[in-house]
């Protein structure tokens, strides 16, 4: 089944009205349910009848046939589709899977997920190969297809070929171009993308824009060349102009912007009372910001915040749903649908304490079937621990650039000018400047420079999970910089921060050096106590995994440290480039 063209072959369908004739009965009858119609926009009752996967019959019926069919008395609850997740990263520390297993106990039983992570790691084979095995799991997992790397990476139209991301758009578990952080690139006349852009309408695909504090004639620019979609907006009038354009609005709720509260204040005061082009997502949350939920969560704030009920709940299924023209299969509880059902104590509390996906119990009653999201091992997929085959020695660890980089917020960097002296082994001039290295994975380049903002005695940090996969090195003293990477690369990959010789803290990432294998819940107190720790050593933020991700992303301003060297954005120039090895 998961090799063929469609979602259910012929002798499937023959089954499914084999149901309605009496002659198979159904494999789980939810009786006297109370659900969400959004066709009437109304809560009403009904007898829900599901075969395997699928959703059968909805009304006042009851099946014929009811041998070996479990039946299941709804009288004391109420249902709504499972959430969809329109915007995620599920590369954050955790990984597609265990995300999809932790995610499905707050029902939200799809996801539509960056594929940037599999785009560079893997190549297309083992790729495609890790999209058909997720297909095995209760969750639907969608993807979407990047048209750049997000950063400055060396022959990046090799790895970003016509063909490569062509093969991607045409993939049937694929259902948008974008998100377009590449998109001044675009404006300034980059065909090749404009033609990917084409070739996703062409197989009525969607496009995501992500273009934050963009004017209204940009917005209108990008409507003209193809864009769909947008979450970047983060006040009452930026959603307001993506709505004039024809946008539809993703509205955030994430660990660096969790704006959802201060949006839908401001959207009301705007008078804005039409829901139906908005859409909910956490855009890649930190593992610990997924404590108190999900998507379930931002329709608990959406609520409170005097949305009416059924439009929040319509946020996380319906609309997401007709935006991706998936609606046949997902969003709502009727007949034909893929039966992701989540069971409420009552409407105005979304945690489900029951939840289907793909007609099979991930929660029952508050109990957790963790035996359902098991696929291949990740080693079939070279997802495998980073594999390090060079050392840094203490010549690596020379200081002279005259520009360094200045933390504004959580990834917001600026450069300004050196003004001590960094020869030492130990870095003890200074409050809160730190040696900040930023070295090839395949220990080819290196740039070194310091960072300002970052922490305050911190004494030697080393990281593998980056946005490019390669290494950053921070800290105030290099011996103990150098230990934390040997540390680092005899435990394939991870965070680990090293004080007076000795290993403090780390956070073991065995999937690439990007992911973690332990389960949400397990990381979530990992983060916790890596978060506490770094803030006693001087970090200001609430995010130090998103701090160490975006460090070389060019999509945020203004000066980035990427693999071609000192980035600055807006100029689209290197200022100082990397040193070969």
């Amino acid at each position: 089944m998961l090799e063929q063209r469609y979602r259910w072959k012929n002798k499937h369908l023959r089954e499914h009205v084999a149901v309605m004739d009496g002659n198979l009965a159904p494999t789980i009858l939810l009786k006297n349910a109370r659900y969400l119609n959004q066709t009437f926009r109304k809560w009403m009752t009904a007898n829900i009848w599901i075969h395997d996967d699928r959703i059968v019959y909805v009304g006042n019926s009851l099946p014929q046939n009811t041998k070996g069919c479990e039946v299941v008395d709804c009288t004391d609850v109420t249902l709504v589709p499972g959430y969809i997740e329109p915007h995620s990263h599920p590369f954050r520390l955790y990984n597609p899977l265990s995300l999809a297993a932790y995610a499905s106990q707050f029902g939200t039983t799809t996801m539509i997920n960056d594929n940037l992570l599999l785009f560079l790691q893997l190549d297309k084979k083992k790729a495609f190969t890790f999209l058909r095995e997720m297909r095995q799991i209760p969750s639907t997992m969608y993807w979407w297809s990047r048209f750049d790397s997000e950063t400055e990476i060396k022959d990046e139209e090799v790895t970003f070929s016509h063909s490569h991301v062509k093969s991607w758009l045409e993939h049937d578990a694929v259902l948008q171009g974008g998100e377009l952080t590449g998109w001044p690139k675009l404006l300034d006349g980059d065909d090749m993308m404009l033609h990917w852009i084409q070739e996703a309408k062409r197989m009525r695909k969607k496009i995501e824009g992500h273009f934050p504090g963009a004017s209204e004639k940009t917005l209108a620019k990008m409507v003209l060349l193809g864009a769909d979609s947008d979450h970047e907006a983060i006040n009452g009038e930026e959603v307001y102009n993506r709505l004039m354009q024809g946008y539809t609005v993703s509205l955030r709720y994430s660990s660096i912007r969790p704006d959802l509260p201060r949006l839908l204040d401001e959207i009301h005061e705007l008078g804005i009372d039409v829901y139906d082009k908005f859409m909910l997502t956490t855009d890649g949350s930190s593992a610990d910001f997924y404590e108190q939920g999900i998507i379930d969560n931002m329709i608990r704030i959406a609520i409170e915040k005097g949305v009416p009920v059924i439009d929040a709940y319509n946020m996380a299924t319906i609309n997401v749903a007709r935006h991706y023209n998936i609606d046949y299969l997902h969003g709502n509880i009727a007949t034909g649908r893929i039966a992701n059902i989540n069971f409420l104590t009552d409407e105005n509390n979304p945690t489900p304490v029951s939840v289907l996906a793909k007609g099979q119990w991930v929660k029952r009653d508050g109990v957790i079937n963790r035996d359902s999201y098991k696929i291949s091992p990740g080693y079939e997929f070279d997802l495998v621990p980073l594999q390090l085959d060079w050392d840094l020695t203490f010549e690596d660890l020379q200081f002279s650039m005259p520009v360094g980089i200045s933390m504004e917020n959580a990834v917001i960097t600026k450069p300004y000018s050196l003004s001590i002296d960094v020869s030492g082994d130990i870095l003890n001039n200074s409050k809160d400047e730190c040696f900040f290295m930023f070295i090839d994975r395949n220990g080819k380049w290196r740039i070194n420079t310091i960072i300002k903002g970052f922490a305050e005695n911190l004494s030697g940090l080393a990281s593998s999970f980056t946005h490019t996969g390669d290494i950053i090195l921070i800290g105030k003293n290099k011996h103990d910089m150098l230990k934390a990477f040997e540390r680092m690369k005899e435990i394939g990959g991870g965070i680990v921060i090293v004080e007076n010789g000795e290993v403090a803290k780390e956070i073991s990432l065995p999937l690439r050096g990007l992911m973690s294998k332990n389960p949400v819940e397990e990381l979530i107190t990992e983060q916790k106590e890596f978060v506490t720790y770094m803030q006693e050593k001087g970090y200001r933020y609430a995010d130090p995994f998103q701090t160490l991700l975006f460090f070389s992303a060019t999509h945020l301003p203004y000066i980035r440290i990427t693999p071609v060297g000192m980035y600055e954005v807006k100029k689209k120039m290197v200022l100082f480039p990397t040193i070969m090895r």
